[in-house]
């Protein structure tokens, strides 16, 4: 028998978060876990692409509805749903990024906050 780790809220989340990004048809998902960085702000950021501002819009409405409906929560602030080119979802624990494809090459999170352990993940289709 093999002895599996305990998957821990921010983990459920995360996997939670991935889903609603996945139903829409993000892209480019990176998952950044930030749990030993001491001066981080969260234990995760998951970072996905949009193609359209209308898309954005949409992986941001998925990922609240996936969350609510998996794990009954609610993220505790939203930003950036009135232009679409960065939603922020904040978890607290997690954040989740939606980039508008070229606004997220200009903020790179990715490499600001490359100490952390990545992982990309592959696109659906």
């Amino acid at each position: 028998m093999v002895k599996r780790k305990k998957q821990s809220d921010s983990e459920k989340l995360c996997d939670a978060i991935i889903a609603g990004m996945q139903d829409n048809k993000a892209k480019d998902i990176v998952l950044l876990d930030l749990r030993l960085i001491e001066s981080a702000v969260c234990d995760f950021f998951v970072i996905c692409s949009g193609e359209s501002s209308t898309q954005v819009d949409g992986i941001a409405e998925s990922v609240a509805r996936n969350t609510r409906k998996k794990l009954k929560q609610r993220p505790w602030h939203i930003e950036g749903k009135t232009k679409s080119e960065w939603v922020l979802l904040d978890y607290i624990d997690v954040v989740a990024h939606i980039f508008y494809k070229e606004t997220r090459s200009f903020f790179d999170l990715e490499d600001l906050w490359c100490d952390g352990v990545r992982t990309d993940l592959p696109n659906l289709n």
